[in-house]
C-alpha cells in the first residue's frame, strides 16, 4: 500500500497514485476506496469505532467503490458530499477521516 498523504486539503490538484483520507480530499477529487478503518479520534464521533465502521460500510463505503467529492460546506468545508458509485452521500469530515482513497490523478 502506498504511503498516506498529508497534503493540504486546499491543494489545487491531485497526484496519480496517492492515497489520502477522504477528510483531506478536495472538491472534485476522484478515486477508489482502498480501505475503511475506523481508528481516528474515538471520542469525536458520538459512537464507538466499531459502530462507525459498520455504518460507513452500510452506506457503501467499501473497498473498490468509486468516489468523487461533489460538495463541501461553507463553514470549515464541513459537511462534505460525495458521489459513491451511483448515489450521493453526505457526511462529517471527522467521520470521513476513516475512509482512505486512491486518487485517480491530476485534474485539468
Amino acid at each position: 500500500m502506498n504511503d498516506i498523504s498529508t497534503r493540504p486539503a486546499a491543494e489545487a490538484s491531485s497526484v496519480d497514485g496517492v492515497i489520502v483520507r477522504l477528510s483531506e480530499a478536495s472538491l472534485g477529487d476522484v478515486g477508489t476506496i482502498v480501505d475503511v478503518r475506523a481508528e481516528s479520534s474515538p471520542n469525536n464521533h458520538g459512537v464507538d469505532l466499531e459502530e462507525l465502521q459498520r455504518r460507513l460500510l452500510e452506506f457503501g463505503f467499501v473497498e473498490g467503490a468509486r468516489i468523487e467529492v461533489i460538495h463541501q460546506g461553507a463553514i470549515r468545508r464541513d459537511p462534505i458530499a460525495v458521489r459513491l458509485d451511483d448515489m450521493s452521500v453526505a457526511l462529517r469530515r471527522r467521520d470521513a477521516e476513516d475512509v482512505f482513497i486512491l486518487l485517480d490523478g491530476a485534474r485539468p
